[in-house]
């Protein structure tokens, strides 16, 4: 499907005009700046410098470690390559969390440092104050409910959010106070379709789902993950576009092959 070319710059406006319009959202994971020119290219409407970069570019096992600094790095890189996109940055595990004051300070430093267009938070009720200041300061804010990767040593596993009766009813409670407090849209993580369903019904502002089934107004992947980059990791909402992992292989291996027989450089490959 082509690009509407009447979209010069995605924006939170947009995307807000997209959920109105019926018209679906979508969002991958960007952390360099190669990668980030082939999906802003490809037409995806919002790329997310994730947290998840702790796992896939450093290979720690949670998002935790990931820094303020490293965030920015990668935020900046994307940045630098998109032309349509619109750019939303994981605030970093406690660089929000207890203290608002810091939580602006953090998102001030993102949003000057890099030039994106707005920042990403895990949590509802228990980080209001937080999202009341960056919001006071100018600042979108894109809220995430469900699992929250940031808290995985709290839930001690990473199963399916909200089943129960008053998780979920938290969970809506949560998602309508982000939208009372002012954030453009809320990612919903690995819950039951059907309360995913429910909080976009409810909602006015976009709601975007990884794990939630299709009644949302939008998906997001990470795009390692999509494309078959990571290996391992194969939980039942990821579908694989491509199999890069063994084909990248494959190729490495020919080149190895090329280079120890003599067969490259070829005469057309020098000069």
């Amino acid at each position: 499907m082509s690009i509407n070319k009447d979209v010069k710059r995605v924006t939170t406006h947009v995307i807000q005009e997209m959920k109105e319009k019926g018209e679906k959202i979508t969002m991958l994971t960007a952390y360099d700046f190669s990668m980030a020119r082939i999906l802003d290219d490809g037409g995806i409407d919002v790329l997310l410098v994730g947290d998840s970069a702790s796992n896939v570019m450093a290979g720690h096992e949670t998002t935790l470690p990931i820094t303020l600094d490293q965030m920015i790095y990668h935020a900046s890189s994307v940045v630098r390559a998109v032309k349509r996109s619109l750019v939303v940055v994981d605030l970093p595990f406690g660089s929000y969390q207890g203290n608002s004051r810091i939580a602006l300070e953090s998102t001030i430093r993102i949003m000057k440092e890099s030039g994106a267009h707005a920042v990403k938070m895990e949590g509802g009720a228990e980080i209001e104050e937080s999202i009341r200041r960056i919001l006071s300061a100018g600042v979108p804010v894109m809220g995430h409910l469900g699992l929250t990767p940031q808290s995985i040593y709290k839930f001690g596993t990473y199963t399916v959010r909200a089943k129960e009766e008053a998780e979920a009813a938290k969970l809506l409670e949560d998602a309508r106070l982000l939208q009372e407090l002012g954030c453009f849209a809320v990612v919903l993580e690995k819950i039951p379709a059907r309360l995913a369903k429910q909080v976009a019904e409810h909602l006015a502002i976009p709601v975007i789902g990884i794990g939630a089934g299709p009644d949302v107004d939008g998906q997001v992947l990470v795009t390692h993950d999509m494309l078959g980059i990571t290996k391992d990791f194969q939980p039942r909402f990821l579908r694989r576009y491509l199999e890069l992992f063994e084909e990248m292989k494959k190729a490495v291996q020919q080149y190895a092959v090329d280079v120890r027989s003599g067969g490259f450089p070829n005469e057309k490959e020098q000069y």
